[in-house]
């Protein structure tokens, strides 16, 4: 169950980063703001409850590598950051890592 909870909280670690884009223009600031703040606490207590059972530095990692690539991922499908192979390279090799975590635990 804790690398369920991994999982959720690494994909609602994509959601703030989001809502902080939204809060960049004024007609959605608190909304994208109280967006940004209830999946900080949701992803960090999924997060809580993957520690018990999961190393510190294995669940923190791949929490993180989770939240980047998948927010690499909306950055380039919703908001139209660019691409390049270099950059598609960097986010496999960080989903290599994580991938390697798990594999390793």
């Amino acid at each position: 169950m804790a690398w369920l909870y991994l999982v959720g909280a690494g994909l609602l670690e994509i959601g703030w980063p989001v809502g902080l884009k939204m809060a960049q223009t004024s007609e959605t600031r608190w909304s994208g703001i109280a967006v940004a703040i209830a999946f900080m606490a949701a992803s960090g207590f999924l997060l809580w409850l993957a520690q018990r059972d999961i190393p510190i530095g294995t669940a923190y990692a791949i929490w993180t590598g989770i939240g980047a690539a998948g927010t690499f991922m909306v950055g380039i499908m919703i908001y139209g950051d660019p691409t390049s192979l270099a950059r598609y390279a960097g986010v496999a090799l960080i989903v290599a890592g994580v991938a390697t975590l798990k594999l390793a635990h």
